[in-house]
């Protein structure tokens, strides 16, 4: 669906030079000379290039809309992670680069949002948060505040994140998947 220059938002998916983009921060700009235009700066889909561009009003982009849909993580198998639809129980080979830093994340049976573009897989999305077990945690340094200090810690997938001095080894963490960090003590 074509688009005007000045219509683009942050979110938007826009195919341009022969390439999906996402547009990541918009800035209306209106010079004293010339005409008013819209300085976007967009990531690539598949690869995470980013590129500034600048559009005009009278300039049209085109929006490109992408397919989500669940699937449901099975197991690794070499270079790639193999999940199900949950509709027609079709299984499907996804390349792990597509999960990036969320990779270690991935639980048996763990619900994903898989994101393509005319059949082809261009990204995946987790679950904002999961709950990981703590299996190493340094002990409390006496003095510390609790309020503002954290701690390193291990958990089970072997990622490395700071929490607060109370956790210890053993205790049942929520973890944000998108930038590896400590949500909360997990409930029950």
């Amino acid at each position: 669906m074509k688009i005007g220059g000045n219509e683009i938002r942050p979110g938007y998916v826009i195919e341009h030079k022969n390439r999906l983009w996402v547009a990541v921060k918009i800035q209306h700009t209106q010079p004293g000379k010339g005409g008013a235009y819209l300085q976007v700066e967009l990531k690539d889909i598949r690869d995470g290039t980013k590129l500034n561009e600048r559009f005009r009003s009278a300039e049209s982009v085109e929006r490109v809309r992408l397919d989500e849909k669940d699937f449901q993580y099975l197991y690794e198998d070499g270079d790639n992670i193999e999940c199900m639809d949950q509709e027609s129980f079709e299984q499907v080979s996804i390349p792990k680069t597509l999960f990036g830093d969320g990779l270690p994340f991935l639980i048996d049976g763990m619900m994903i949002t898989v994101v393509s573009h005319e059949g082809e897989v261009v990204g995946v999305k987790l679950p904002d948060t999961v709950v990981m077990q703590i299996v190493e945690a340094d002990p409390v340094v006496k003095g510390q505040t609790a309020s503002s200090s954290y701690k390193p810690a291990i958990l089970e997938n072997g990622v490395r994140i700071m929490v607060p001095p109370h956790i210890e080894s053993g205790t049942k963490v929520v973890v944000n998947t998108g930038d590896s960090t400590y949500v909360e003590r997990a409930k029950g």
